[in-house]
């Protein structure tokens, strides 16, 4: 029906071009796609600024280009679509209050409809996908994360969270490190009730469906919780890095939201919701 969460090649780890992308979501018969590059508002500069282990890789930094190029070609796609596949131009926002005063640039642009706001680094270190886990504290590392996203909802500038539980993809599906998430109830319901209360919404992200962690991001428990948090908007995403994972995992998201008490999901244009019935 939807996919509000993709990549290309103008992200540092995607492929393909954004035409290639819509024309993949037209093929499909979906109502929306948002392309939605990575920009990482830590890192908005060239490399001699940061600290991190695996920035040694050029790609990683000059996040602020990678905005710039996003908006470029996704408004070129934008002059050129068909009638039954909207062109959702977004970006996903990672560690925007790591650096507010880039964040809220990025935010402020006209040109964006949608904006997902994510986590991929704790704060001066490496993305979650490099950590040891079996040198880590894993309750501090996924402690210190859900501070870092209630603090994300206190900002508060982006439509949807996104990927909630990021990190178990590599604590869980990775390392093979069991995580239960009771306790960190008392954060999530933060996290729920001030998305609810500021009417954001919250990702079914269908990559860990296809990766050794097996679920989505976050997965039925925490959906039916923002549900019961008074949470109204959902969203779905592949986050397909190339074509072919464009709308992979999208029925699988949509039955999860029904279930889960929902009875549409949500994409936006010029950040206004418009819904789709389940």
């Amino acid at each position: 029906m939807i996919d509000c969460h993709t990549h290309t090649a103008v992200s540092p780890d995607g492929y393909d071009c954004v035409s290639a992308s819509y024309q993949k979501a037209c093929s499909l018969g979906l109502k929306a796609i948002a392309v939605t590059e990575h920009c990482e508002a830590n890192r908005p500069e060239g490399p001699e600024q940061y600290t991190t282990a695996h920035t040694n890789e050029e790609h990683y930094f000059h996040n602020r280009d990678i905005f710039k190029k996003s908006m470029l070609e996704n408004t070129e796609v934008m002059k050129h679509t068909l009638s039954g596949t909207e062109f959702v131009n977004g970006i996903e926002l990672g560690q925007a209050t790591q650096n507010p005063e880039f964040a809220n640039e990025v935010a402020a642009d006209e040109r964006l409809d949608f904006i997902i706001g994510s986590v991929h680094e704790p704060a001066g270190r490496d993305d979650y996908a490099f950590l040891d886990y079996k040198n880590e504290d894993i309750t501090k590392i996924l402690d210190d994360y859900f501070d870092e996203i209630l603090s994300l909802c206190s900002w508060g500038k982006f439509d949807i969270l996104g990927h909630l539980t990021y990190p178990l993809r590599y604590i869980c599906g990775e390392a093979g490190i069991s995580v239960n998430l009771k306790q960190f109830e008392e954060k999530i319901l933060m996290i729920f009730s001030e998305l609810a209360k500021k009417d954001k919404g919250l990702e079914i992200n269908t990559s860990g469906l296809r990766q050794k962690y097996g679920k989505s991001f976050p997965d039925f428990e925490c959906v039916r919780l923002f549900r019961e948090c008074g949470g109204k908007i959902i969203s779905i995403g592949s986050d397909a890095h190339k074509t072919a994972d464009i709308g992979s995992g999208i029925r699988d998201g949509c039955r999860l939201a029904k279930e889960a008490g929902f009875d549409k999901i949500y994409y936006f244009k010029k950040h206004i919701p418009h819904g789709i019935s389940l």
